[in-house]
Order: C-alpha cells, then sequence, then structure tokens
C-alpha cells in the first residue's frame, strides 16, 4: 500500500499501545485517540494509558502454562506489555503480578516520548470519520456513542458479558495473628501470598450469609451472561457448598501444620511493591459494598477490615468476530478497520496486549503488500485462528493449550506435552520473527 501517512488507534489501553508502540518502533506514524481524562468508563480510575481495571496479576510465568508462553512469544516480538510488566513486578510466587500504578506510568511514558506516536484526548463517536487505516482497541468498555456507531458498521453483530473485580484491601488492617505466608506447598512464613485460615464450621456460616447477600442493581433490560474466568464469587457459590472449597478457596498445600488442617483458605496477593494493600484473590463480586463489608468481614482475620476498593461488576463489549473478522483481526468487509482487544473477542490482560501485537504486525507486512498469518503452532496465531473461526457459540478466549495446533505424537504425561507445545512454539515464533522482519 501506498501514501499512508499514519494509522489512527482508537483507544490507550493494553491494545492500543501494544499496537501503537510496535507500529512507531517500526517507524510507522500513529494517531492514538484516548478520551481519558475528558471522560472514564465507569470502571477506569487512572488519567494513565493501559490501565489494569481488575486484578494486578498476568498470570504464570512458566512456559509451561499457556499464559506464560503467550508472554514469551510477545517478548520476542518486542512487546512492550511484557517490557513493563518485568519491570513494574511485584512478587507472586510463580505468577508475573505488577504494580498497576507503576505498570501505567511505564507504559504512559514510553507512549509519550515516543516521537512517532501522536497522542490525541478525544473521544471517538463515528470511526468512519477518520481517514486511512484504523484499529478499534477501546476495550470492553467502548463508550456508548461510538459502541453504537459500531454497531451500525458491523450490522448489529455485536455480544457482551458482565466481568466482575475483587475487592482490595489495606494490609495494616489484616490480622496478622491469623494470616501467615505461604505460597502453595511453600513454607510457613514464606512466599507472597497471606493465607486465612477457615474451619468447616467458619466456612458454613460464612457461605450461608454470601448465598444469602444482596446484590448490586443492573439494567433489568440486560441479559445477565458471565464469563466463566470471571465469575461472581456468590455466583459460583450457588452451583454448591464444596465448589469454592474446590476453587478459590482451596486448601490443598496451604497447611500451616498438621494439627490444625484448614477447611478453607481465603489467599490474599500483594496489589503493590510496598505492600500496602492485597487483593482476594478469586472474589470478583457483584455484591453492594455494604454487603461486601459485612459478609467478607466475616472471614478470619478480615473483621476490621479497610477496603481501598470494593469488588464491582461492569458489561463488556466484543464483537461477534467468528462472523466479521479474518485471521489478521481485519474486517473482512471494511479492510481499512481493524479490532484489537477484547472487543475483537479475546478475553484478558495478556491475550488483549497480544492482539494489539498481532495487529500491529499485520499491517507492518500489509503496508509491504504482504498478508502474513502468525502459525497455529503458536499461542498467538491459535488466538487469531479461534476470534476468526466461525463459531455458533462463540464467547472470548483466554489463552490456553486446547487451541493450539496438536502433537504428531501422543503423550500421556501433561507436562511433558505442554513442555514439546511450548518449545514448537518457541522456535516457531522465533523462525517467523525473522521471516516478517
Amino acid at each position: 500500500m501506498k501514501n499512508i501517512e499514519y494509522i489512527n488507534i482508537i483507544g490507550a489501553g493494553l491494545a492500543g499501545c501494544e499496537c501503537a508502540w510496535i507500529l512507531a518502533q517500526n517507524g510507522i506514524k500513529v494517531k492514538l485517540y484516548e478520551m481519558k481524562p475528558l471522560k472514564k468508563s465507569e470502571a477506569h480510575v487512572s488519567d494513565n494509558f493501559a490501565e489494569l481495571v481488575c486484578s494486578n496479576s498476568l498470570k504464570s510465568e512458566s512456559i509451561t502454562n499457556a499464559c506464560g508462553l503467550l508472554k514469551k512469544e510477545m517478548q520476542i516480538l518486542d512487546s512492550l506489555f511484557v517490557e513493563a510488566a518485568l519491570n513494574t513486578r511485584v512478587q507472586a510466587g510463580q505468577a508475573l503480578a505488577v504494580d498497576r500504578d507503576k505498570f501505567s506510568e511505564y507504559i504512559t511514558n514510553k507512549i509519550k516520548q515516543n516521537k512517532n506516536i501522536d497522542v490525541i484526548y478525544q473521544e471517538v463517536e463515528n470511526v468512519e470519520n477518520l481517514e486511512g487505516i484504523t484499529v478499534i482497541a477501546t476495550g470492553p468498555l467502548t463508550s456508548k456513542p461510538l459502541l453504537e456507531n459500531i454497531s451500525k458498521i458491523i450490522g448489529e453483530n455485536k455480544l457482551y458479558f458482565y466481568d466482575a473485580e475483587a475487592p482490595i484491601i489495606s494490609a495494616d488492617s489484616i490480622d496478622m495473628n491469623i494470616a501467615y505466608r505461604m505460597d502453595r506447598y511453600g513454607e510457613v512464613g514464606k512466599g507472597d501470598y497471606l493465607n486465612l485460615p477457615m474451619t468447616k464450621e467458619e466456612y458454613l456460616n460464612w457461605y450461608n450469609e454470601l448465598l444469602n447477600a444482596e446484590s448490586a442493581p443492573r439494567h433489568d433490560f440486560d441479559k445477565l451472561i458471565l464469563f466463566e474466568g470471571c465469575m461472581p464469587i456468590e455466583q459460583m457459590a450457588k452451583r454448591g457448598e464444596k465448589t469454592l472449597v474446590f476453587g478459590p478457596l482451596k486448601p490443598v498445600g496451604l497447611e500451616k501444620d498438621n494439627l490444625n488442617k484448614p477447611y478453607a483458605v481465603v489467599q490474599l496477593r500483594s496489589e503493590n511493591k510496598d505492600n500496602t494493600m492485597y487483593n482476594m484473590v478469586g472474589f470478583q463480586t457483584s455484591l453492594k459494598f455494604s454487603e461486601q463489608k459485612r459478609v467478607f468481614s466475616m472471614i478470619p482475620g478480615l473483621k476490621n477490615a479497610t477496603f481501598e476498593r470494593y469488588g464491582v461488576m461492569h458489561k463488556n463489549s466484543y464483537i461477534n468476530s467468528t462472523k466479521l473478522l479474518d485471521d489478521n483481526f481485519c474486517m473482512k468487509q471494511k479492510n481499512n478497520i481493524y479490532f484489537a482487544g477484547q472487543i475483537s473477542g479475546v478475553e484478558g490482560y495478556v491475550e488483549s496486549a497480544a492482539s494489539g501485537l498481532m495487529v500491529a504486525y499485520n499491517i507492518l507486512n500489509r503496508l509491504k503488500n504482504k498478508k502474513i498469518h502468525f502459525p497455529d503452532t503458536t499461542i498467538l496465531g491459535s488466538l487469531a485462528k479461534y476470534i476468526s473461526t466461525e463459531n455458533k457459540y462463540f464467547q472470548p478466549m483466554n489463552a490456553n493449550f486446547g487451541i493450539l495446533k496438536p502433537l504428531n505424537e501422543k503423550v500421556k504425561d501433561k507436562k511433558e506435552k505442554y513442555s514439546k507445545l511450548s518449545e514448537i512454539a518457541i522456535n516457531d515464533i522465533t523462525k517467523f520473527k525473522n521471516e516478517i522482519k
């Protein structure tokens, strides 16, 4: 393609910033449109770019974990997201967790300092008013005017699900006579997680209060569609009395001693490097704030808990990409428009940034009149294939080994299988990088 002066990117979230960075680092001019701080969604607080609105965890670092492998693939392709995460990490066992404020600041500074990126603080309400190639990376919390415009462009093929966030607690309000530090299967007194043990009686009393707690109101005309990966804890509890003890409150490997084995354990993960705030792991919720205070304070160790942020539920929008997009995240009918981030049908922080990275490389090669396809032996390529393959029951997808091209051999041992899949993926994405460069 000729005569392309710049690429428009709408939204300076994880996907938008990753896309802008890759393009800019390769000499392409970018106009990055961001409506903050002029206007914020119900989930945003900071004025910075790439704000993490839910957990501060970016999941496992191990390449035998699908999300860990995805981060490795992105790192090979010069990801700003991964660079920022590694530079602002906080201790979280085998997970890569970050200080959310420093993470956003890091990316914001990098974007603002790049001479090829022109940041325009403006809400875009009509995509078709922009000239040339446009990347819509407005995320799951796209503003209403723009969402209505997108609906017209795509012919009403838009979907949504409800997402929930977990509460954050002040560290100095946690009873450390009850809480103990330990990672799963680790040593007491060591590790990155605080653990709050519950006896069976304590758990059942708390569980019954959780079942009967009052949820925050929502619009009646919105059918409640929940994404499994962000299921509110009160909804999960309705599946059965033991669901939580086999899920987020699983006590296995967290025994403080052999004499007093807990029936359930609530885990708290640090929110920042100073360890002044802790996130309630797995406690995404849509309960009223007053009910969160009442019910969660029943947990041993949280009797006097100070909630720095209560959990909230919000509506996430995404398009039916399986009908609308090709595996370059480009619209089939309007090939000057790309989608990136959760609005494109991927789910999760890392996956959202990954889609922005892929869109950037797709555009870079398009400008050289080449169309590329990320290898289906990689998590990147498998996500691209998933969002572009027709699926009657389409829902946003996290990174997982199930979407990868299978091995040519049968391997029974799961760890060995994942190791072999990871080795192939890393080899293929490295080779792919050399080819597209």
